[in-house]
Parts: C-alpha cells; sequence; structure tokens
C-alpha cells in the first residue's frame, strides 16, 4: 500500500462497509486497508445458489461509486471474499 491521493471526506472504511450493506441488506461486511487499496469479507445469504462472479459483481456495483473516477477513495481491492454463511 502507499499513498493515494483522494477528495473523499471522511472514513473510507466506514463508507465501504456501509454501502454494502445498504446494496446487500443483513450482510456482515469486514473491511480493512487503506492507501487506496483494500481487502473485503462479505457474509450474506443473498448469494446463496449463485456463482462467483455473481457474488463478486453484487459486491462491485456496491461500491462502485468509490471506486469512480481518478480521485476515488478506492484505488483496488486487493481481496475479495463472498461467503454464505
Amino acid at each position: 500500500m502507499g499513498d493515494h491521493q483522494t477528495d473523499f471526506q471522511g472514513d473510507v472504511l466506514e463508507a465501504i462497509r456501509n454501502a454494502i450493506t445498504d446494496a446487500i441488506p443483513g450482510a456482515q461486511v469486514q473491511a480493512s486497508g487503506g492507501g487506496g487499496h483494500f481487502s473485503i469479507e462479505v457474509v450474506s445469504q443473498a448469494f446463496e445458489g449463485k456463482r462467483l462472479l455473481d457474488k463478486q459483481r453484487m459486491v462491485y456495483m456496491a461500491i462502485a461509486h468509490l471506486m469512480d473516477g481518478n480521485m476515488a477513495p478506492v484505488h483496488a481491492v486487493d481481496s475479495l471474499k463472498t461467503i454464505v454463511p
């Protein structure tokens, strides 16, 4: 991880968690990282019966606004785990 310039104001980890739980109600979300690079783990019943790619798309769609533009707070998701409880 290094420095990643962003114009985002606030706690990026909280923003990631909130965006995912807003899009996937009942999800348990753990996010860690910084400098634009993050690891995310999401546990949700909503993933039941879905292919890995579809589960990952659900998460990426939820945080797309945090990855949009040159000054976005999320530059990369280095690790994404999607788990059915």
